[in-house]
């Protein structure tokens, strides 16, 4: 039996893992799945574990609030030191691009333990485009002893880096398996939700998330003044905004929208009702990567509001156009989908980000290349 450890701390992060965990654990004679979450966000990471039916082994309380970069690395490293000084662990398993990911594959490579890097090969190949999370992910695929790209893309990019062949096999985004996770039963029962809170979900809807430290400043201004002017011009619409925890972000959203009878105001949401949005949503805008994987399989017109991003396919393909935080083009956009009926909107695109196997692909590749 193997000692492999996942090593997580945010919402997202859980989302994408949660598929691989659930798949390992079919295997209780081959694997000992232990879960250790940084708590990079406490309270979501948490709360999205519960709902998969999971309860992290290991919590390691790191965050504290305004919490510095350097600050944040320092007390992930020396907390995970600690875990790995006491456990025997065959191998480490991170996903994506956060601190949490950066600093699990350091306290591994320190202790000459294999890393799995689970969505490996994302580039944007702009060092502050996102921030901090770019550089991140290209460090992490330096010690990372198995890739796992979600697309041939993602592949290339890897190669691009001299990383060997034979470590990098695609098997799309767990993202994916994830949704397939929820049954129709679920996700509709997340109406009661939406009614409990006085908002209607009907077919002018539109779900709004911005959190991404590059969007912070002057940029998150630009971001609001576009958004006043949608709900203002449609005021028959109903924006819903999850509004993120970090106070860089809560404290300005709330000052600028919370006036507005049409703009609704959120904390984090659960799993199922963010899904349960997306489905329903006439538009997104959002500067999430998460969402960028998950909108093309409800059809969904999305508005990115990042500069660069690293998920290329999704605006190959489409179902994605960047905007960046420039107003126009997000008042423009928006307005040319939010004046159509919402049949006339409906993208007609299969999901380039996978097709829900990919959990299923990572244990066989980890059963036969793996530790």
């Amino acid at each position: 039996m193997k000692n492999i450890i996942f090593v997580f701390g945010t919402r997202p992060e859980i989302i994408k893992l949660a598929p691989v965990i659930l798949e390992l654990r079919k295997y209780p004679k081959d694997y000992n799945v232990i879960i250790c979450n940084t708590e990079q966000q406490k309270e979501l990471s948490n709360q999205t574990l519960a709902y998969f039916g999971l309860k992290a082994d290991i919590n390691l309380d790191c965050m504290r609030e305004n919490q510095s970069l350097a600050g944040v690395q320092t007390k992930i490293l020396s907390s995970l030191d600690e875990v790995f000084n006491n456990n025997k662990i065959d191998a480490t398993i991170v996903q994506g691009d956060t601190m949490t990911v950066l600093c699990g594959a350091l306290i591994s490579f320190y202790h000459k333990i294999p890393v799995y890097h689970v969505e490996a090969g994302l580039r944007s190949y702009d060092i502050y485009e996102p921030f901090p999370e770019e550089v991140m992910r290209q460090m992490t695929s330096r010690v990372a002893s198995i890739h796992f790209a979600p697309t041939e893309k993602n592949r290339q990019a890897l190669l691009k880096e001299n990383i060997d062949e034979d470590k990098i096999h695609v098997v799309g985004n767990t993202v994916t398996d994830a949704l397939f996770c929820l049954s129709d039963d679920v996700i509709e029962q997340s109406k009661q939700f939406f009614i409990d809170k006085g908002i209607t979900i009907n077919d002018k809807l539109v779900l709004i998330t911005v959190h991404r430290r590059e969007n912070h400043g002057e940029r998150i201004d630009r971001i609001l003044d576009a958004i006043e002017h949608l709900a203002t011009t449609f005021a028959d619409h109903t924006f819903v905004i999850p509004v993120h925890p970090n106070p860089n972000v809560k404290i300005k959203i709330h000052n600028r929208l919370e006036k507005y009878s049409n703009i609704k105001l959120l904390t984090p949401l659960d799993y199922p009702y963010l899904v349960y949005l997306m489905k329903h949503a006439k538009l997104i805008l959002t500067d999430s990567g998460g969402i960028q994987e998950e909108a093309p399989t409800f059809n969904c017109p999305t508005l990115v509001m990042r500069y660069e991003t690293e998920r290329q396919e999704g605006i190959e393909a489409g179902v994605s156009v960047l905007v960046g935080a420039d107003y126009d083009k997000i008042v423009n956009l928006s307005s040319d989908i939010l004046s159509k009926p919402i049949a006339d909107t409906r993208l007609k695109v299969k999901n380039p980000y996978g097709d829900g196997t990919s959990a299923v692909k990572i244990e066989k590749i980890i059963r036969e290349t793996g530790v």
